[in-house]
């Protein structure tokens, strides 16, 4: 096994106590990446940073634990695009106006966004801009910023998308949303498809990560399982 599945199962381990289980997937955090007890907290930290108040146009992954997160960037009228789950659909743009008032937590769930948003290809998103700040959940982070996802490779084929398109580089900011149980304290090595984050927000704070490598630049297909790439709509265009 190899040391990520190692981790991922040590951690599942102590998420199960304080994981809010999931609609469709309860407690299976290879399929889901959950919402947990304290994540309004951890986005309170979260929309302190600079980088979040002047964002003008972010991605957000789909993950459980970013609800809180894209119900107040609804309620704030900031747009963002959001993968849909497995990146089965592609793409959803939120932006303001989409939302009445009083739906927005509706809105920020994933039938939510589904109902409210609008289909955006990779085309229109390249039209529009640069993203100026990223935030994904994780099924654990390092303490240096090396992030682990549930095994599928969404996030680091979303990325690697998104910098053939010019959308993000390494100097865009990224950060990741999880509980303190989800924070690994050793060093590790970043593989060259790990996407280094810049802030660990959790319940107890907001923590900074110096950066201490380059992330990486374009997709890396023969590092990828060939089943989301396969099955997901950005990777049949």
């Amino acid at each position: 096994m190899s040391k990520s599945k190692i981790i991922r199962q040590q951690i599942w381990s102590k998420l199960r106590d304080v994981a809010r289980p999931d609609t469709r997937f309860h407690l299976n955090f290879a399929e889901v990446i959950p919402d947990f007890d304290g994540s309004e907290t951890a986005t309170d930290h979260l929309v302190q940073m600079a980088a979040y108040q002047t964002t003008q146009f972010a991605f957000i992954t789909p993950d459980n634990c970013l609800v809180d997160l894209r119900r107040r960037m609804i309620v704030a009228g900031k747009p963002f695009v959001m993968s849909t789950y497995g990146i089965y659909r592609g793409f959803l743009l939120m932006e303001p106006g989409m939302v009445p008032a009083g739906a927005e937590l509706y809105a920020a769930w994933l039938d939510g966004m589904e109902h409210f948003g609008r289909p955006i290809t990779l085309e229109e998103i390249a039209r529009r801009g640069r993203f100026d700040f990223m935030v994904t959940g994780a099924s654990a982070v390092s303490k240096d910023g090396v992030r682990f996802g549930k095994g599928h490779g969404f996030f680091d084929l979303e990325w690697g998308m998104f910098t053939d398109l010019g959308l993000v580089d390494d100097s865009t900011p990224v950060a990741a949303v999880v509980h303190d149980c989800q924070v690994v304290q050793e060093t590790l090595i970043p593989s060259e498809t790990d996407i280094l984050v810049d802030w660990i927000a959790t319940p107890s704070g907001l923590h900074e990560v110096p950066r201490r490598a380059k992330r990486p630049s374009g997709v890396k297909w023969p590092l990828l399982d060939a089943r989301p790439v396969d099955d997901t709509r950005p990777g049949q265009e």
